[in-house]
């Protein structure tokens, strides 16, 4: 090749590299899903490669805080499991505030007023029975009744953020409160461990109702476990896998692209795919789920949970006698 050539091929190549974008994503997701949204964004989003790493919201969290404190590389999106963990960074100054243009689809209670962070999906925590019952609850309160002592597995608000959230949201809630907690504890309610735990211990028959998220029991239920599961009637509560800009990220454009992205309508899409209810207005359940219309999420305000969240694992503990 002679000179010239080589030097018009370089001015070809090098700019396309230069002007190569890299975002750098911390998820919660399961790796399936953070897999499937990382491809279905790059092909929506030509030119902007993604690095992702993918823990529990917890661990993802003690590394993002170790990183801040070293100065080291840092995530320009968080995609995690809960807003309240959310609203503690926004407080503390760590997310950017973006006013996305597609959270005109969504209900205001989803996302923040600020903009720093947006809900992508619904999952709700309701109650799971094993088919083999006779008796089907259709309430919350149903699981205090002194039929249900000894029966009733629940996953722990100290190991569980969902639980965690459920909590801050009953015993916001008239006619439950802390008596209900109590009256669960009381009738010999098995709280320990995650959601895992206790869908495990209703589809096996040691416990035959449990507290749980719902795509953990109607999926299995889909696959032939003998479980079902129920939306209360007083409401269910929910976490929202909300998406997040850190503050200073370092791909601004790519990060707001990417936030675009999972709340559009072609992202939501990806949501129901995937077996989950999407936070867009509009779009239909997954099959299985009811409508969204027909679920009731109960009130939750995601700056109290913070707020009251050591004084609500506190009392928890105390009530039902663990630590």
């Amino acid at each position: 090749m002679s000179r010239s050539l080589l030097l018009a091929a370089c001015a070809v190549v090098v700019p396309t590299l230069v002007s190569a974008e890299t975002l750098t994503l911390y998820t919660s997701q399961p790796n399936a899903d953070a897999q499937k949204t990382v491809d279905a964004f790059k092909v929506a989003n030509p030119g902007i490669e993604v690095d992702w790493v993918r823990d529990g919201t917890t661990k993802l969290m003690a590394r993002l805080t170790a990183e801040m404190e070293a100065g080291g590389a840092q995530p320009d999106v968080l995609l995690i499991a809960d807003t309240v963990t959310l609203e503690a960074m926004a407080q503390q100054g760590r997310l950017a505030a973006y006013a996305s243009p597609e959270a005109e689809a969504y209900d205001p209670s989803l996302y923040s007023s600020e903009g720093y962070y947006h809900s992508t999906k619904l999952i709700t925590t309701g109650i799971v029975y094993n088919t083999g019952v006779e008796q089907v609850p259709t309430s919350w309160a149903d699981l205090a009744k002194p039929e249900m002592a000894g029966l009733v597995a629940m996953p722990s608000p100290l190991y569980s953020g969902a639980a965690l959230i459920h909590l801050a949201t009953l015993t916001e809630t008239d006619g439950l409160g802390w008596d209900y907690y109590q009256a669960l504890a009381d009738n010999q309610t098995l709280a320990e461990g995650g959601n895992g735990g206790t869908f495990k211990a209703v589809a096996s028959g040691e416990k035959p109702y449990g507290v749980l998220v719902d795509y953990m029991a109607l999926r299995a239920k889909a696959e032939g476990s003998p479980v079902d599961f129920v939306f209360p009637e007083e409401g269910v509560s929910y976490v929202t896998e909300p998406v997040a800009i850190l503050a200073g990220a370092k791909n601004m454009d790519a990060a707001e692209k990417f936030v675009d992205f999972v709340l559009s309508e072609q992202g939501q899409e990806l949501v129901v795919d995937m077996g989950y209810i999407p936070a867009r207005n509009g779009l239909a359940s997954p099959e299985g789920f009811p409508a969204r219309e027909d679920i009731k999420l109960m009130a939750f305000d995601a700056a109290k949970a913070l707020d009251d969240a050591d004084a609500n694992k506190a009392r928890f503990a105390e009530v039902f006698g663990v630590q």
